[in-house]
């Protein structure tokens, strides 16, 4: 009877140990599965941008129905397309775009955002898919008394916040006010109310509105811009994320499908 028992023991606590073993493998399986895994299991990506900065990205009326296009839009359904998921698209803020992958509210991040490096301490970037130029934009009655970004010093420069523009902002224009906004729209307005006096934004953008909007003019300063481009960000740590990403990107730029893309953006805006 005793044998019996001990072996009835040893029965029991082998399989509450096979147990807790088989517990323990399945959530060391589940914590190393990756960001690219979990997007091809729930077949779903979402995408996170802000959505006032055509050509990229921009709110247009696509059969009576309120739709989010450009540039960006088209390079984050590709990468949908590529992985087989559904796209879903989040837009928000710019500054809130970062938190909002680090929480793990979105899956990536496509919204013209330059790779910097104090950006890349937190995520990961791909390669670079569109490099365009900086450019200031002013009130169209004084697009021709600005030629140089001396001519803008100590005046108050509007920049998107939490971009490279803002940075060049502070750095580039002498003893300049910036006044940082998270959004684009914000800025315009601000411009055309004497809030600003000049906005850094990239060239594509700032030449969508200013021939949009005839109150704005777009000046002929030089800017530098040694870090520009955009790349897709996506959680740090997730280099076959970033392979996938960097496969789609080879793929569009081989087949010009990106200069297309942004031919497509500018035909929307009008």
């Amino acid at each position: 009877m005793k044998k019996l028992k001990l072996k009835s023991i040893l029965s029991i606590t082998l399989t509450t140990l096979l147990s807790f073993s088989l517990v323990a493998c399945g959530k060391s399986t589940e914590k190393n599965s990756s960001a690219l895994d979990k997007i091809k299991q729930n077949k779903k990506i979402v995408l996170g941008t802000c959505a006032d900065y055509p050509p990229y990205e921009f709110h247009k009326e696509v059969n009576g129905k309120d739709t989010i296009v450009g540039l960006d839009i088209e390079i984050a359904k590709s990468v949908a397309k590529d992985l087989g998921v559904e796209l879903e698209i989040k837009d928000m803020k710019f500054d809130g775009l970062l938190p909002a992958l680090s929480s793990g509210n979105i899956d990536f991040i496509v919204a013209s955002m330059t790779p910097t490096a104090e950006r890349a301490k937190s995520v990961d970037f791909s390669k670079i898919y569109y490099k365009a130029s900086q450019a200031i934009i002013v009130k169209a009655e004084n697009s021709d008394k600005f030629t140089s970004l001396e001519s803008l010093e100590g005046l108050r420069i509007g920049a998107q916040k939490g971009t490279l523009q803002e940075e060049i902002a502070k750095t580039q224009i002498p003893n300049s006010k910036v006044k940082s906004l998270p959004k684009v729209t914000d800025l315009i307005l601000a411009l055309n109310t004497d809030k600003v006096d000049a906005v850094v934004m990239e060239e594509p953008v700032a030449k969508a509105y200013a021939a949009h909007d005839k109150s704005i003019g777009l000046t002929n300063i030089k800017v530098v811009d040694e870090e520009g481009g955009s790349a897709i960000a996506v959680k740090k740590g997730s280099a076959d994320f970033v392979k996938a990403l960097n496969e789609t990107i080879d793929k569009l730029q081989k087949e010009n499908k990106i200069d297309e893309f942004v031919i497509k953006a500018n035909e929307l805006q009008d």
